[in-house]
């Protein structure tokens, strides 16, 4: 499932970045070529060209038709069978489709890329940007019409917070609320962790037992987190209450039934459910003492646990305890809303960015396996809308980065031209083109390297 939304998501993403090139290619009347969803390199799974009044197709080929040949001005639209993303191709413009400048020797015509105004041809690299955010944009803005939002208050948060390694070397204790980060207070757990991880923030403010206890973080509190490869800041905390069980369950096979609340692992207290999850994956193979009440009255079962450390059973829904606050939307109420969301998810990611350049972020760098990941593993709607707006933020991000290869190269190279009034030359271009795709390659191949090393050695 998670593949197949995975799939689905940039399919779509890829779709509209590419219709956002051609939407303003057309605008200017510049012929495109093809249009691909997919890279097809030696053949394609689909070829598509509508002239004569009807649509024309060829399935598995390895080149074009040569009937589609005598139509130049229409379209070929395409399915590559290498799901890496897809392109646009833009007649006379020096790309991944045309990374060659031997053909662009000759005048350029006026139905070309590189015969338009340097503005229109701004539009032109950009449009896959621009539609992308402003895809973005919408679907938040239709995720609070429809589904509104939901947020948990940090004081309504029954049982506190359970926090990551990291943050409990440094002072912070599994139950405790934070109020404020460097003197401004937080309403949500999100953001106190923009605060601290984002903004810099080192001195928090907490409740612990009802009383405000201060805790001082180090500057490269962020990279260290980071490098010891923790994903989440905090979770709420809850007791570890049995509310069901999965086939085969060792616990279940142990005489354990739901209901039981489960306080210990080898006579340690597990007062929450993250404190044993994460106490008995450390004695994964091993036999383990469980501590448990029933009805009040305390239990203990030995279990070995498999390579996994699970027990197969899985907590109580505590939702009905936990008081948050809904609130939907109307439709004009929504676009504000959705817009403001989309904003703030950029700012977020764009600060988040620093830490790529770090040598505890650089490890962290994931490809398509971790992309993956973060979509749940049954299909939900409202989840797979927030995940693909998310992903459109980045695209938008990645692609205007000033880098040879993609859009915002391109962007750079146009301004320059605008500024200064003199266009680089298609030679320089062609260079600048394949410096750039080999950059990307690389980091496509680091960044999944990350993804097969962290799944071989059980990190992911």
């Amino acid at each position: 499932m998670k593949i197949i939304a995975l799939l689905l998501s940039l399919s779509f993403l890829v779709i509209i970045h590419e219709f956002g090139h051609y939407l303003f290619a057309k605008l200017f009347k510049t012929r495109v070529e093809k249009f691909y969803l997919f890279f097809n390199p030696y053949f394609s799974l689909l070829r598509a060209k509508r002239y004569n009044g009807k649509w024309h197709f060829s399935f598995f080929s390895k080149q074009s038709p040569k009937e589609f040949e005598q139509y130049p001005d229409n379209t070929e639209w395409g399915i590559g069978w290498l799901p890496f993303g897809g392109y646009c191709s833009i007649a006379g413009m020096v790309d991944e489709t045309h990374t060659s400048s031997d053909a662009l020797n000759k005048e350029p015509e006026h139905w070309e890329y590189r015969s338009k105004k340097a503005w229109q041809r701004l539009l032109i690299v950009s449009g896959g940007v621009i539609v992308n955010f402003v895809a973005a944009l919408v679907i938040y803005s239709l995720i609070m019409f429809t589904w509104g939002t939901e947020h948990l208050p940090i004081k309504n948060a029954p049982y506190g917070y359970d926090y990551n390694q990291t943050a409990l070397k440094y002072g912070f204790q599994n139950g405790d609320k934070i109020l404020s980060v460097n003197g401004k207070k937080v309403w949500e757990i999100k953001d106190a962790v923009n605060e601290i991880l984002l903004n810099s923030g080192k001195d928090i403010v907490v409740d612990r037992q009802g009383e405000k206890k201060t805790i001082h973080l180090p500057e490269n509190f962020g990279k260290e987190m980071i490098g010891n490869g923790e994903k989440q800041f905090a979770i709420p905390r809850f007791p570890f209450v049995i509310g069901g069980f999965i086939d085969n369950s060792l616990a279940q096979k142990a005489g354990m039934k739901i209901g039981d609340s489960i306080v210990a692992l080898n006579d340690k207290p597990t007062l929450s459910f993250s404190e044993f999850a994460n106490m008995v994956t450390r004695n994964a193979g091993r036999k383990v003492d469980v501590s448990f009440y029933r009805n009040g009255t305390p239990q203990k079962v030995s279990i070995l646990l498999d390579k996994e450390g699970k027990i197969g059973a899985y907590q109580k829904d505590y939702s009905s305890e936990v008081k948050t606050i809904h609130k939907d939307y109307g439709f004009f109420e929504s676009i504000p809303k959705g817009i403001s969301q989309g904003i703030s998810t950029l700012v977020s990611y764009v600060k988040q960015f620093k830490y790529v350049f770090s040598k505890e972020g650089a490890t962290q760098i994931g490809g398509f396996g971790a992309i993956g990941s973060l979509f749940p593993s049954v299909w939900d709607w409202h989840l797979f809308w927030n995940m693909t707006a998310f992903l459109s933020i980045i695209l938008a991000f990645m692609n205007i980065l000033p880098i040879p290869a993609l859009d915002g190269g391109h962007v750079v190279f146009t301004l320059w031209e605008i500024i200064t009034r003199r266009k680089p030359s298609e030679k320089f271009m062609e260079r600048a083109q394949m410096v750039g795709m080999i950059l990307l390659f690389a980091l496509l191949i680091y960044a999944n390297g990350n993804d097969l090393f962290r799944w071989l050695t059980g990190k992911f």
